[in-house]
């Protein structure tokens, strides 16, 4: 198709975004046609690893096509979203619990759908233009595609940082956070390309990484514990609005734009996560949250406020942030038959 290039260059099965114009968002067939070449692959002996790359400078991939989810949506039609989530998901997995070596080259923005399908694989590659993040609570989600896993394996209380301001990482902070494993300047990235399609050998990737950049938010690490550890949304916020500095600051603004709905879903979700869950623990309660958002969430309104009318005035629910406990509850229960499956 042509949003993807699909093809086996030498040892290496090689999956290609080209939509740069459109930051390489991530539409619902691109799934299907990533995920069908996965499938292709897995016991296709010339294929010995996969390379997941993307045209432009401007984003490996900044998130998924959300146009026709907000269509769809407001038309009262929620079985699209539920379909494409359903499908996103299982392809996350897949990738996730790939039985080959899956190598992602990820430059500029890498968000949302971009996470992914970018930072679950065994080696995962970045430059100095990378900047990641899961902005979901920005516009009424949760993070999804198996991000809520990376956020609650991230050190102390860093993934409820990120995924409640919806901060951006750069190169060092993605390592650190384990969003990604190597940093390599980004003129070397065809070079290495180069010699994994001619040997399928991951000793390329090895001997070319460079030891990673700074990673800015170590250095507040007993404030992001401070802030983010201090309870529910409003005890969050209180924390954050008393610190008398630039980055509490910023992360006040953001606690007091984002959804508090999403926020406190979030905060939930990570908790829970935390006793040793897998990929499919994460993907499971993630659509279970997507599932209901996109009908009684804040999803719709935040793509209107955002993307569509671009008005940046959100009318959220909970605008107090206080949001009971049994929502949040009510929200991640189980689905019944429509539970998330891996068939």
């Amino acid at each position: 198709m042509s949003d993807l290039d699909i093809r086996v260059q030498g040892r290496a099965g090689r999956i290609t975004l080209t939509r740069p114009k459109a930051l390489n968002a991530l539409s619902y067939d691109m799934c299907l046609a990533l995920d069908a070449a996965l499938k292709a692959w897995r016991d296709d002996d010339r294929v010995a690893l996969i390379i997941l790359d993307a045209e432009g400078e401007k984003a490996f991939c900044a998130g998924g096509d959300i146009a026709q989810l907000y269509d769809t949506g407001t038309a009262g039609d929620y079985g699209y979203a539920r379909r494409f989530w359903r499908d996103e998901y299982r392809m996350n997995a897949r990738l996730a619990e790939y039985p080959k070596p899956v190598v992602s080259l990820m430059q500029g923005f890498v968000m949302g759908g971009g996470v992914g399908i970018g930072c679950h694989g065994s080696h995962r590659v970045v430059g100095d233009s990378t900047r990641i993040a899961m902005p979901e609570t920005g516009i009424g989600l949760v993070p999804d595609v198996g991000g809520s896993l990376l956020l609650a394996g991230a050190p102390g209380r860093l993934g409820e940082y990120l995924g409640l301001t919806t901060a951006r990482m750069g190169p060092g902070d993605a390592i650190r956070a384990g969003f990604a494993d190597h940093y390599l300047p980004e003129q070397d990235w065809p070079g290495l390309v180069e010699r994994l399609c001619a040997t399928g050998e991951l000793a390329a990737l090895t001997e070319a990484t460079s030891p990673a950049p700074e990673a800015v938010y170590a250095a507040q690490t007993q404030r992001i514990d401070r802030i983010f550890g201090a309870g529910d949304i409003t005890a969050i916020r209180a924390a954050a609005e008393s610190d008398d500095c630039d980055f509490a600051r910023d992360a006040a603004k953001a606690l007091n734009r984002n959804s508090p709905l999403s926020m406190a879903l979030t905060l939930d979700m990570l908790d829970r996560l935390r006793p040793a869950a897998t990929i499919r623990d994460a993907l499971r309660q993630e659509y279970r949250a997507t599932w209901r958002v996109i009908e009684h969430g804040d999803f719709l309104e935040g793509i209107r406020a955002q993307i569509i009318d671009k008005d940046r005035n959100p009318k959220w629910r909970y605008a107090d942030a206080v949001v009971p406990a049994s929502v949040v509850t009510d929200l991640l229960a189980p689905l019944g038959e429509d539970e998330l499956t891996f068939d």
